[in-house]
């Protein structure tokens, strides 16, 4: 395994920036995600780890190796799209063996890392199969292994789970995830879910407009969001945040440079006096509920409650919001201390 190491790194698409001066460091064994929303770079940002894209400037070091002009080929590394691209011609083994076949690897050593693959996978009886025969989550793992056999020193995911169910997609992250920490091995993910990133990543790369927004521990981003940008896009429902004029900004008594305010569902409390807002959307999935409510002025204020709350539509609620909860962002977007 290796860390990879990204200096300054830039892309430009004509006159489109794709990727402005990024620069990162991805520790050796950690599973590191990108997020963020679509054309934000994350794709881009893998393809040119890959080598599958050119960059204007900058310079991409896996180990100790400098990359930035080499083949993918010669890179050591293995990638896995969101299309399985499997032979449909080909059993299970002989997709999984065709890539060591061409570079002349030894028989009995390709059966050996072939069985492996599927021993992690769980494709051991599924070897004989051809693709048409297999779900779409098997099939992923085909690809998966595809990748595992080559021992690479770094993994590259590019939104991998796309095309599966919501169940299956809960199964292989849960999976992946698995894969991981049997393998120990550096794994980059690309994602625009970021319920994915929040669950499987030991880091996350927050990108917006091919900048690196904020990196860290999926809850240190959470709970210590560094811009607007990052605080709105990281959990599920997003972020309250509303002008700090609004209601809520006079009932907080705002600081003086604050632009923004900020509060996530689950820390507006529900109280005998406070703000009054009115319930316009109740959703009630099983163990919680989200009160969708607007303020008088036309704030809307999202309240997460327990799965058995009893509060109805067309309501009239009052809502504190305690003040250790509250994320002040400046005009900038950055976090006020």
């Amino acid at each position: 395994m290796a860390t990879v190491q990204i200096s300054n790194l830039s892309k430009f698409y004509g006159t489109l920036q794709a990727l402005d001066d990024v620069s990162l460091h991805v520790p050796d064994g950690a599973f590191t995600v990108f997020v963020g929303p679509s054309g934000c770079g994350k794709s881009t940002l893998l393809r040119a780890i890959a080598g599958l894209e050119p960059v204007n400037s900058g310079s991409i070091h896996i180990g100790d190796r400098d990359v930035t002009n080499l083949e993918p080929s010669d890179r050591d590394l293995a990638m896995v799209f969101q299309s399985y691209a499997l032979y449909p011609h080909m059993s299970v083994r002989a997709n999984m063996e065709f890539g060591m076949k061409v570079n002349g690897i030894d028989p009995q050593e390709r059966h050996q890392r072939v069985a492996e693959a599927a021993r992690i996978l769980q494709l051991s009886e599924l070897l004989d199969r051809k693709p048409g025969q297999l779900s779409g989550g098997q099939r992923q793992r085909v690809a998966i292994g595809r990748s595992i056999v080559k021992n690479p020193k770094v993994f590259l995911f590019d939104e991998p789970l796309s095309n599966l169910d919501a169940k299956l997609r809960v199964q292989m992250r849960i999976e992946l995830e698995s894969l991981h920490e049997e393998l120990g091995a550096t794994m980059i993910y690309v994602t625009h879910d970021q319920v994915e990133a929040m669950t499987m990543a030991d880091e996350i790369v927050v990108l917006n407009e091919g900048r690196v927004m904020q990196v860290g521990q999926p809850m240190d981003l959470y709970h210590q969001p560094q811009s607007e940008f990052v605080a709105g896009f990281i959990g599920s429902p997003a972020m309250n945040i509303v002008d700090a004029n609004s209601s809520l900004g006079q009932e907080l008594g705002t600081q003086s440079r604050a632009a923004r305010i900020g509060i996530r569902p689950e820390h507006v409390e529900i109280a005998k006096t406070g703000l009054e807002t009115k319930i316009r959307v109740k959703e009630q999935l099983g163990g919680e509920s989200y009160l969708y409510t607007t303020t008088e002025d036309g704030v809307d204020i999202v309240v997460k409650t327990d799965g058995d709350d009893s509060h109805a539509v067309g309501e009239t609620l009052s809502l504190r919001f305690p003040l250790h909860r509250v994320h002040w962002f400046a005009t900038t977007g950055d976090v006020l201390p």
